[in-house]
């Protein structure tokens, strides 16, 4: 079978991203401003990957409303087939967060509901697109049911694994995923690498490396430590590299972790090796918090190989 293109399960939310204009003071008002725009880990990452060039469709839940409407609209309009996203009946999602006059996240609040109720008959129902795809990317804002089914249905098919855990609760939750099913890639923070490896009530916990080596043990043939501004560690069996950020200046960081992970799966299927793929990665990472949006509009593969 000729496979091709990526199929990504995860959240798609309508987002509200408030900047303060001077430095964010607590408990009280800032002067700033707000930007509506779709969102979602699992969205921005397919939004991403059309924009590079790269079939994709998306496996999410979004409401019966009229946010859910416009954030389906705006997403089949950037390239991505939207036919397996279901409409619910709760409110379409949200992510409203507060940034910092240097673009650094001060706070954030998510509102998930709609993205829970998307369980494993919807990620059953997308089984002939995960036979037929090159790659699966799972966002962990899915339920653990539904992550379980989801790489549960790529490993009946064959099909590849790229696992994002979001953040450190639910790193905790999927971790025991990664012990009954093949996952090519994690590409965890620190925080959330020692979730997904080390007890929570470990009063001695190992260093980053013996936390990357246990990920291996479990089966994980790449594994991909986010560092923000201090960049990334590519760990796979070649050995471990440091790839650094590229230098820009900050106006938004809201995304980039998004635009990382899918020009790393672009790269990928591309032919690159997994070293040129992740500096590939740190490139697009970088033009995305240059800019305002949580996805450049104008994203494109040139544009990130003009900084490589």
């Amino acid at each position: 079978m000729d496979r091709r293109g990526v199929v990504v399960f995860g959240g798609a939310n309508l987002d509200v991203l408030a900047r303060s204009t001077t430095r964010a003071v607590a408990g009280t008002s800032n002067p700033g401003r707000v930007v509506r725009t779709p969102g979602g880990v699992g969205r921005n990452v397919a939004e991403n990957l059309a924009r590079l060039g790269t079939p994709v469709r998306l496996v999410a839940a979004v409401g019966q409303d009229d946010g859910g409407a416009r954030l389906l609209e705006q997403t089949r309009a950037a390239g991505v087939d939207v036919d397996l996203v279901r409409r619910v009946g709760a409110a379409t999602g949200s992510y409203t967060a507060v940034v910092d006059s240097d673009g650094e996240l001060v706070v954030a609040v998510s509102d998930m509901r709609a993205t829970e109720l998307l369980g494993p008959a919807d990620v059953a129902a997308a089984e002939t697109a995960v036979a037929g795809a090159a790659l699966v990317v799972v966002d962990g804002n899915l339920t653990a049911a539904a992550v379980d089914a989801a790489l549960g249905l790529a490993a009946r098919h064959g099909t590849a694994v790229v696992l994002e855990p979001v953040s450190v609760p639910k790193a905790r939750v999927l971790a025991p995923v990664l012990d009954r099913w093949p996952v090519r890639t994690v590409t965890p923070n620190i925080a959330e690498l020692a979730a997904l490896s080390v007890p929570e009530d470990d009063p001695d916990p190992p260093g980053l490396e013996e936390q990357v080596a246990s990920l291996h043990a479990r089966g994980v043939e790449q594994v991909w430590v986010r560092m923000g501004p201090e960049g990334s560690l590519l760990s796979t069996p070649d050995g471990l590299t440091h790839h650094a950020s590229v230098d820009v200046e900050v106006v938004d960081a809201t995304g980039a972790g998004d635009a990382l992970l899918a020009a790393y799966c672009h790269a990928l299927l591309a032919g690159a090796a997994p070293e040129e793929a992740a500096a590939y990665g740190q490139a697009a990472a970088a033009l995305t918090v240059a800019g305002p949006h949580t996805v450049r509009p104008d994203l494109s593969d040139a544009l990130v190989r003009s900084l490589l």
